[in-house]
């Protein structure tokens, strides 16, 4: 049998915190493949796997939503490469569009710094007044409720 590992050594391995294990296991990610008399969990290599997984999958993007989604198909009976396909092409659809937001945003900021170094007093700071102003779609946000 593989070696067994306390949640405090699975942490310290792949380089988390124990609460994020016990987070996990309350979103039904990760279970302990077994527990000692005394209650205390025990993890195996495929516990380890799944963790790396997950953190892996996090620091491409993935929300723990979607992680569970991969991790239901990645041990389905039926499998299908199209699906993981698919979920990776919607992701990338939405990475792109972050990435459209922030070059919105940077062009923004660099306006907005260009105009700050004009040299217009801080009572007309062109940050601060940007920051201040009402946009349309927070009037509309308002006047909804």
């Amino acid at each position: 049998m593989a070696a067994q590992l306390t949640i405090g050594q699975l942490a310290r391995i792949v380089g988390v915190n124990v609460q994020t294990i016990r987070y996990y296991e309350r979103l039904n990610l990760l279970d302990p493949s077994t527990r000692r008399p005394s209650g205390y969990r025990l993890y195996g290599q495929e516990q380890e796997r799944r963790l790396r997984f997950i953190k892996k999958a996090q620091a491409l993007g993935f929300t723990l939503r979607e992680i569970a989604e991969l991790l239901a198909l990645r041990v389905a009976s039926s499998f299908c490469r199209s699906d993981i396909e698919e979920k990776a092409a919607k992701k990338l659809m939405q990475v792109k569009r972050k990435i459209d937001d922030l070059q919105i945003l940077a062009r923004v900021l660099k306006d907005l710094i260009r105009a700050c170094r004009a040299g217009k007093s801080i009572g007309r700071c062109p940050i601060l007044m940007s920051l201040e102003k009402e946009t349309n779609a927070d009037t509309k946000e308002r006047t909804k409720g």
